[in-house]
């Protein structure tokens, strides 16, 4: 099944009297009743299997069918007397759903469940029955998918909803397959219904089932339902891209030779390869007109090589951009990192001598049947357990090999969802994240987080609700606070605190990016209202520290018998630039050229005294060092300045704020040159993540 839509009159609309009725060979995008059923009457309805069966064959050429046909009879004869909204017999329902998982590759027990997914809902069959006639494999999916009820599309039903999906979901991904396929049917037939409850409908599939559709890597489905929603939410838009793309079929295309030229060169240097054009589904249209405004007759549609093994991608991508202009920017390799939807190819773009511009996807086979299914193309993920080992029941729960990170961890956090508004607010949240980082655990493990994730994210991803006494974290083994942003590949060591009763500041919420820290903070703040830690750090005297205002150093004005101050806001050194302004008394006072007390002296008018500084290698300066709490930190700090051979001239240590300690000193080194080297020196005494100028 292909994600791409080639042209206007091939596309599905909304409407169902729009059509094309009567075709002999099936097309899936033109699915309808008599391309379902072909020209037999409903009396002769078991003639439909045989569009499953051709389908399925062309996937797994040595399937058994006879499940299949057994299937098929169990549903056709419990449904018998049922029919659709639109008039036609409810059968075709479990038909066309079960057809476009077969065109998706789906192996033989995910169609058989398919096809009984609705008997145990609404007919006489049981489980024991699906059990006893299918085995524990099919009763284990049915059962998945009868647990999620039929969807009441008002506002309160559609989130507990999701919640049983999601949970049906987590067992077995296969029951998400066939959840995903049948809402592409009843959106393909939704026209029967009101404007209202279609729009209703509409948009729960735009922010639920398009993203967990394209969390699954199941392109196929998820490129249909983008077209189906845009014609319904947005007619106006969907009505002015058809027109686009109308008037580009009747133009000259550029996509077909730039493919031959590609042909050319890859047969040239002996590369086997399929190049293919695949036009651009109405959404991509649409998005591209609104990024590039006027469209050219490349844009409608994307170049696609494919290959038989992985070297062949690269070897490819080399000819490609040694035989035509690159087109830099464009160029994304998701082989190397693949997406956390299984997706791999390469992704560029080349110009052409006449101006045009092609993007190019390149994957091998097995890449391109990924990218289209996604899991449905993972086939059966229990075929490799041991034999001797007895199938589940169909009530108990059981781990996918194949289930997605981000799955099992709207898994967990869906259980501690306070309520359904909470659950849907977080998981549109969650599904929104485009893109997924890999943080490595400092006992070796894995955790897999969204982008934009921070250490506290991390911190409820490992340790769960004991993260309420984390105090801070160490990435890439430097010591840092627990709102710091994550990347891809960063080591991550979360600090704990040992008091079992500490817990969560209110502002963790503003750094916390995952649902699972989110609705773990939030309960915790919630039970414990007295005990809430202050939402942001206080705000904080103003620092008075002995000696900070005493002389001026090194520094020299050009102001005869003016005495010099350096500021105890900034401290400057040798060799800072440094500005001086005339204060009260007749003094001047030294800023760093940098400091904010220099726009507020000119600001004021204060007359201005160049500055320079003497020979003399000696100097005063002010650090903040910030540090988690612990005992003998503030010896050990002092042993560390000791060390360097500079003298402490004050010290003053702030009441711990959330168990980090900022501490502040006024030293006198002996020469300027040494004060990174002291810096470093403080940095490296352990609970200290941060040493910085006053």
């Amino acid at each position: 099944m292909s994600a791409e839509a080639t042209n206007p009159e091939a596309r599905p609309e909304a409407r169902p009297e729009l059509r094309r009725r009567g075709r002999t060979r099936l097309d899936l995008r033109r699915l309808g009743r008599a391309a379902l059923l072909g020209p037999t009457s409903r009396d002769r309805l078991p003639d439909a299997i045989g569009h499953v069966a051709e389908a399925h064959r062309a996937h797994h050429p040595d399937a058994d069918l006879s499940l299949l046909r057994r299937a098929y009879v169990l549903a056709e004869s419990s449904h018998r007397g049922q029919m659709r909204k639109s008039g036609e017999p409810y059968i075709t329902h479990p038909l066309a759903v079960t057809l476009i998982l077969a065109e998706l590759g789906a192996e033989t027990t995910t169609l058989t469940a398919s096809l009984l997914h609705d008997t145990v809902e609404d007919t006489e069959v049981t489980l024991d029955q699906v059990r006893a006639e299918f085995g524990d494999e099919v009763c284990f999916i049915v059962d998945g998918v009868t647990k999620v009820e039929k969807i009441d599309y008002g506002a309160a039903a559609e989130p507990e909803t999701f919640r049983k999906m999601l949970v049906a979901t987590g067992n077995d991904v296969r029951v998400m397959s066939i959840k995903l396929a049948d809402r592409l049917h009843n959106m393909r037939t939704l026209g029967v219904m009101r404007p209202e409850k279609q729009a209703r409908i509409a948009k729960v599939t735009r922010d639920v089932l398009i993203p967990l559709a394209e969390r699954l890597g199941v392109q196929a489905l998820k490129t249909e339902l983008e077209d189906l929603v845009f014609a319904i939410l947005h007619p106006e838009e969907y009505e002015h891209t058809r027109a686009l793309i109308a008037a580009h079929a009747g133009e000259r295309d550029p996509l077909p030779a730039i493919a031959e030229s590609v042909r050319a060169v890859l047969r040239d240097a002996g590369i086997a390869a399929e190049v293919v054009v695949r036009p651009r589904h109405f959404v991509s249209v649409h998005r591209i007109a609104l990024k590039r405004g006027e469209l050219r007759g490349s844009d409608f549609g994307r170049i696609l090589v494919l290959v038989g093994e992985n070297a062949d991608c690269y070897a490819v991508l080399g000819e490609l951009h040694t035989c035509f202009t690159p087109v830099v920017s464009e160029f994304k390799d998701f082989i190397a990192a693949p997406k956390f939807n299984l997706y791999q190819s390469l992704h560029t773009a080349v110009a052409t001598p006449e101006g045009y511009v092609a993007e190019v996807i390149v994957r091998t086979r097995q890449m391109h049947r990924v990218a289209e299914a996604g899991v449905v193309a993972l086939g059966n993920p229990y075929t490799t357990a041991p034999a001797a080992e007895p199938a589940p029941d169909c009530d108990e729960e059981r781990v996918d090999p194949t289930r997605p990170g981000w799955l099992s961890r709207l898994l967990d956090w869906q259980q501690s969802a306070p309520d359904p508004d909470t659950f849907w607010s977080v998981l549109r949240a969650e599904l929104a994240q485009d893109r997924e980082i890999t943080v490595f655990r400092a006992d070796g493990g894995t955790l897999g987080l969204p982008a934009g994730a921070s250490c506290i994210d991390a911190a409820y991803a490992q340790y769960g609700e004991a993260a309420h006494g984390c105090i801070g974290a160490r990435v890439n083994g430097r010591l840092t606070s627990l709102a710091s942003r994550l990347s891809d590949g960063d080591t991550v060591q979360l600090l704990l605190a040992q008091d079992a009763s500490s817990g969560p500041a209110a502002d963790w919420l503003e750094h916390a990016r995952t649902p699972a820290a989110r609705i773990a903070i939030g309960s915790w703040l919630q039970a414990h209202p007295d005990t809430v830690k202050p939402a942001a750090t206080p705000a904080r005297a103003p620092l008075s520290v002995v000696g900070a205002r005493g002389g001026g150093g090194n520094a020299v004005a050009d102001l005869p018998d003016a005495p010099v101050r350096l500021a105890g806001c900034c401290t400057p050194v040798p060799p800072d630039a440094v500005a001086g302004f005339v204060v009260r008394g007749g003094a001047v006072t030294v800023h760093r050229i940098h400091c904010a007390a220099v726009a507020q002296m000119r600001a004021l008018g204060r007359t201005s005294v160049a500055v320079h500084w003497r020979a003399t290698a000696d100097c005063r300066v002010t650090l903040l060092a910030e540090s988690f709490g612990r005992p003998h930190l503030l010896a050990d700090l002092t042993e560390a300045i000791a060390r360097e051979g500079v003298e402490v001239v004050s010290a003053t240590v702030e009441p711990p704020v959330e168990q980090r300690v900022r501490h502040t000193y006024t030293l006198q080194l002996p020469d300027a040159t040494g004060l990174p080297s002291l810096m470093r020196a403080m940095r490296d005494v352990p609970g200290v993540y941060d040493v910085r100028r006053a």
